[in-house]
């Protein structure tokens, strides 16, 4: 009977069924890194190799149209395009400069897409400047560049007012090449999915097991990473501006990287951090900046008047205070 038992654990093993099982993509993109984790159900096969070839060309091709950091990208040069004359975008970067300007208006300018001019006079750009503080005449100059009226959008077309209109679509970019990854895992049949660039991120379904996909929200303090809440989100994208790690100091002053595009100044309110839950990725990135610039009231009221999914963090004297938004309560678990 001993000489049969490894053929019978062979029979066990053998027939016993195939699991889900979790498996993962990375790589580098739009100056950052991104992560994909993808659920490889019991009756499916998913090849890696093929499917990260898919994301990475989708993703060379986002940065290759909306990068301020690639000369070449059709983005930089829309910025290098002379007043008057109209350039024709791609439909892909008409889509998020058009999401872009709708979240203008209902931010009342607070997510600006021209705001670039002045980001980088206070040293936050690509230029990195030296931690010096802009004049008011330098600021007041610079302030005739900014708004979206410095810009028309007809047709597939952008004309500019001046030609030193520049046009940066970076914080709201990364959202919508996690949703192009989403996409692409869609299309490709995968349900249960993790998908995340610089930070913004979209999950659905589940992990093996049934498990929900669990996100922790940082505790915004400076110079050490800890956990202010862990949240599941369902099928959701979730992002986070926050201006506790960029940011300089002169003077005794502390100077953030999120300009008010209507003063031309780094804000200064105690709004540290916003998270915005939202079934796309590239509306919560910019909504996530919309309101870290909008400060606490403006911020609130915006979202329980638009139904959005919000969990702010404010600096109360030396602590930290949470808000959590009618919708949030209602979107997301907490643990």
């Amino acid at each position: 009977m001993k000489a049969l038992l490894p053929i019978f654990l062979l029979l066990i093993v053998s027939c016993s069924p195939k699991q889900d099982s979790e498996l993962a993509i990375s790589g580098k993109t739009m100056g950052t890194t991104y992560t994909v984790k993808v659920i490889q159900q019991a009756d499916m096969t998913i090849d890696l190799g093929t499917l990260k070839a898919e994301i990475d060309d989708a993703l060379i091709q986002v940065n290759a149209l909306m990068s301020t950091y690639d000369p070449k990208s059709e983005l930089s040069l829309l910025n290098s395009t002379k007043a008057g004359v109209p350039f024709p975008i791609s439909r892909q970067t008409e889509y998020v400069l058009t999401e872009a300007m709708r979240l203008y208006k209902l931010s009342q300018g607070s997510l600006d897409v021209t705001v670039g001019p002045l980001v980088n006079l206070w040293g936050f750009g690509p230029d990195q400047r030296p931690e010096k503080i802009p004049t008011p005449s330098q600021l007041a100059n610079v302030a005739e560049l900014v708004g979206l009226d410095r810009f028309h959008l007809r047709g597939g077309q952008v004309t500019k007012a001046n030609s030193k209109v520049y046009i940066d679509l970076s914080t709201i970019a990364k959202g919508y090449g996690v949703d192009v990854v989403a996409d692409i895992l869609e299309q490709n049949q995968i349900q249960n999915y993790l998908v995340e660039i610089g930070g913004e991120m979209r999950v659905s379904g589940v992990k093996p097991n049934g498990i929900d996909w669990k996100i922790a929200i940082e505790k915004p303090i400076v110079g050490e990473r800890a956990v202010q809440q862990i949240i599941s989100i369902g099928d959701n994208a979730i992002a986070t501006s926050g201006d506790y790690r960029n940011y300089f100091e002169k003077d005794g002053i502390r100077y953030s990287h999120l300009i008010e595009p209507t003063t031309g100044y780094p804000i200064s309110h105690n709004l540290v951090s916003v998270t915005v839950v939202h079934p796309s990725s590239m509306t919560a990135d910019g909504l996530a900046t919309a309101l870290n610039v909008m400060g606490t009231k403006k911020a609130q009221d915006l979202v329980i008047r638009n139904n959005i999914a919000v969990f702010m963090v404010l600096k109360v004297e030396d602590k930290f205070v949470e808000y959590a938004s009618p919708a949030f309560e209602e979107k997301v678990t907490r643990y």
